[in-house]
């Protein structure tokens, strides 16, 4: 699945979870306004044809009085006109589900009807006392039974409504719960699904963010964790990363072996040119005058700087090919330290900078390295140290033992290195942005030539640094060494 593909289903399937209780909720309301509707259309209206149905039994008590005191054609309609219409209202409760109730009062109603034109045949005829006596004796009866018959309607009326209601209430109260739930699960899951797509794009792009941090470093051994048989974008640049890496590895191969092969020929001519500076010198080709001097001297001291150049470039390129052999053997260190503290000393009151070597108790008397190389190492160090350290400073070299052999330290005082370029100052050419600070320019090779003799002798060198204060670099060897080349000694040790 590309990525597009990706987040198009992620999106559409968290936009389906959040709008999943949306729509549950609107139905469920719209199913609320559908109950509460019919509850307006049917018991709304019962109570209101209840109220009228009392209205009009209230009426027929007081035209019963007019039936019983007046002898008027008018009281008669009168009666019949009300009968009627209290029978139609009562009649009308059968469609909001009291049958039972409008049966009752429509007996009554029927019988009120009776009652009544015999009051009024008797109220014609002046017979009064019948009419009396059918007034107390059937129609009040008659009416106050209907007039029960409301009353008990209205009470079922209002328990059913009660009911219904409190029904409804259950229901929105459980639409709530439900919609709430549904939408934090849905929350939930949407937030599931969006830290998975989140975490499958963003950290194949911050791996491969470090892979290009890495190759711009100069670390081309680099590897993505990220799969090349991936089937979207991601696969795709991840092999193209690979590949990448594969034909730098290749240019820097083939400019290490250009580098080689062009110091070595470069040492040829140079070697000429030096050896015929020299027979100048000795006035082999006839005495030189003084202005022939200065220009002799600016170019022996150029050559010898181009020859100096060649050779660290060389000595490179063997390591980095494996080809650069040591010749270890046996080594007092107290005269190693000591031939340091002399060769140095000059230097120091020159420079008026403090310079001294401790020796550390425990020091082994002997050691088995490559004498040269590591005195090039330490010199290495030593000028570097010089280089930068002001006037008033100070340079120390301690030593002492460890459990793996002999750590050896370089401390100065001088300008220190930035913390952000602490670790490419053991890559070729590399110079750091304290150059300002330095007496004399470098060639940026003298560092990277250190380290490949240090892990040569099978040891480590590191370097710590502030700003202003001052930097250490520390170097641990083993103290016997085998003689073998570097190459022989990545093998070995990669087997091991």
């Amino acid at each position: 699945m590309t990525l597009r593909s990706r987040l198009v289903a992620g999106l559409v399937t968290i936009a389906i979870l959040l709008v999943g209780p949306l729509v549950f909720a609107e139905h469920s309301v719209f199913r609320l306004k559908g109950d509460f509707s019919a509850l307006r259309d049917r018991d709304l209206a019962a109570s209101v044809l209840l109220g009228q149905l009392r209205e009009g039994l209230d009426n027929l008590r007081q035209l019963e009085l007019g039936l019983l005191f007046t002898r008027a054609p008018e009281a008669r309609v009168a009666m019949e006109k009300q009968v009627s219409s209290v029978h139609k209202l009562a009649d009308s409760l059968t469609h909001f589900e009291l049958p039972l109730y409008a049966a009752d009062i429509l007996r009554s109603v029927n019988r009120i009807s009776e009652v009544a034109q015999a009051e009024y045949r008797a109220r014609q005829a002046n017979d009064t006392t019948a009419a009396d006596s059918l007034s107390s004796k059937i129609f009040v009866p008659a009416l106050n039974r209907a007039d029960s018959t409301v009353v008990r309607a209205e009470r079922e009326l209002l328990a059913r409504t009660r009911t219904i209601v409190d029904q409804q209430s259950t229901k929105i109260n459980n639409t709530a719960t439900v919609s709430g739930v549904a939408l934090v699960l849905a929350l939930i899951v949407s937030a599931a699904i969006a830290y998975w797509l989140t975490s499958s794009i963003s950290r194949p792009i911050w791996e491969l963010r470090s892979g290009m941090r890495a190759v711009a470093d100069g670390d081309l051994t680099y590897r993505v964790a990220i799969a090349t048989d991936r089937a979207d974008e991601l696969g795709q640049l991840a092999g193209s990363f690979r590949e990448m890496t594969q034909q730098l590895a290749e240019l820097d191969k083939l400019k290490a072996e250009f580098v080689s092969v062009a110091s070595h020929e470069l040492k040829t001519p140079i070697n000429v040119i030096i050896g015929y500076l020299q027979l100048l010198e000795e006035g082999v080709y006839g005495p030189l005058e003084q202005k022939q001097l200065d220009v002799h001297k600016t170019l022996v001291v150029q050559a010898n700087t181009l020859l100096r150049l060649v050779r660290q470039l060389l000595d490179v390129s063997r390591f980095e090919a494996g080809g650069g052999r040591l010749e270890p053997r046996l080594v007092k260190i107290d005269d190693l330290l000591s031939e340091l503290e002399a060769a140095f000393h000059v230097l120091a009151l020159q420079r008026e900078v403090r310079f001294s070597v401790h020796r550390c108790e425990g020091l082994p008397d002997d050691v088995y390295w490559d004498l040269d190389r590591i005195n090039e190492v330490l010199g290495n160090l030593l000028s570097n140290a010089f280089k930068f350290t002001p006037h008033g400073g100070q340079v120390q070299l301690t030593v002492d033992a460890v459990d793996i052999g002999v750590r050896m330290r370089v401390a100065d005082t001088g300008a220190g290195i930035p913390p952000d370029q602490l670790h490419r100052i053991f890559d070729k050419f590399y110079q750091a942005d304290n150059q300002g600070a330095a007496r004399a320019v470098g060639t940026g090779l003298g560092l990277a030539i250190a380290k490949q003799i240090v892990e040569a002798h099978g040891g480590t060198i590191s370097c710590q640094s502030t700003e202003g204060v001052g930097t250490t670099f520390t170097i641990m060897l083993p103290t016997r060494v085998q003689r073998r080349s570097s190459l022989q000694r990545a093998v070995t040790g990669s087997a091991a």
